[in-house]
Parts: structure tokens; C-alpha cells; sequence
């Protein structure tokens, strides 16, 4: 269902503020896609990998290291480090460039979301 005229003019009236009260936010949550892995991340993912992969292979050619001589406990930790370095290697989780949460607390009244906020809650008080 399309948005009537009004709505559209609310919604780009709250775009245009945000991008003039947060611009580096405004652009991260524009751009729909990930940003790329530096390559010092890659390089993190791919030892972290290659070390999953030894163990993985140790864990399967050392018998002494099964339970119950059927369950070979390094080979799945092998696998798990495996699997967190190739997340390391394909993704910015953790990368520069995250901030700390913003702290809870009174909104500002003197910004255009404090304002915005404080008018959502008066009507679903007055309800």
C-alpha cells in the first residue's frame, strides 16, 4: 500500500533531519550492504583457519584424543575455529569504525529525534 502525500512529507521531512543531525549515521544505514574486510582482517581470518584446520586433522589422526574411542573432541573444535576464521576472513564484524552505545537517558529536547520521540509518547499516553 503507497504512502498518502502527508506521509511522504513526514518521511522525507525525518530523512532531510537526520541527515542533517547525523551524517555518518545517516550514510551507514543508507548504504544497504556490507562494508569490505581490511586486510589485516583477512589475514586474522585466514590464520585463524589454517590453525582450525590443523586441529581439525590432528584431532582426526590422533586416537588418543577421542571419547569413547568414537568421538573425536579436537576435530569439532578444529572445525569451530574453522568456521569463526572464514566469518572473520568474510565479513567487518568487529572492524574499526564501531562506537560505543549511546547512554539512555532523557531525550534531548532541542534535536529533531528528542522532539519526535517526545510526540510519539504523548500520544500513546493520551490513548
Amino acid at each position: 500500500m503507497p504512502l498518502s502525500e502527508h506521509e511522504q512529507r513526514l518521511l522525507d521531512q525525518i530523512e532531510r533531519a537526520l541527515y542533517a543531525e547525523d551524517p555518518k549515521f545517516a550514510s551507514t544505514v543508507r548504504g544497504g550492504r556490507l562494508r569490505k574486510p581490511t586486510r589485516r582482517r583477512r589475514l586474522q581470518g585466514i590464520g585463524v583457519f589454517a590453525l582450525g584446520l590443523v586441529l581439525l586433522v590432528v584431532g582426526v589422526a590422533v586416537r588418543a584424543l577421542w571419547i569413547a574411542d568414537n568421538f573425536p573432541v579436537l576435530s569439532v573444535i578444529g572445525f569451530l575455529v574453522m568456521l569463526t576464521g572464514a566469518v572473520m576472513a568474510v565479513t567487518s564484524v568487529g572492524a574499526k569504525g564501531q562506537q560505543a552505545p549511546a547512554k539512555r537517558g532523557e531525550p534531548d529536547k532541542s534535536r529533531f529525534t528528542g522532539r519526535m520521540e517526545e510526540r510519539f509518547r504523548r500520544r500513546f499516553e493520551q490513548e
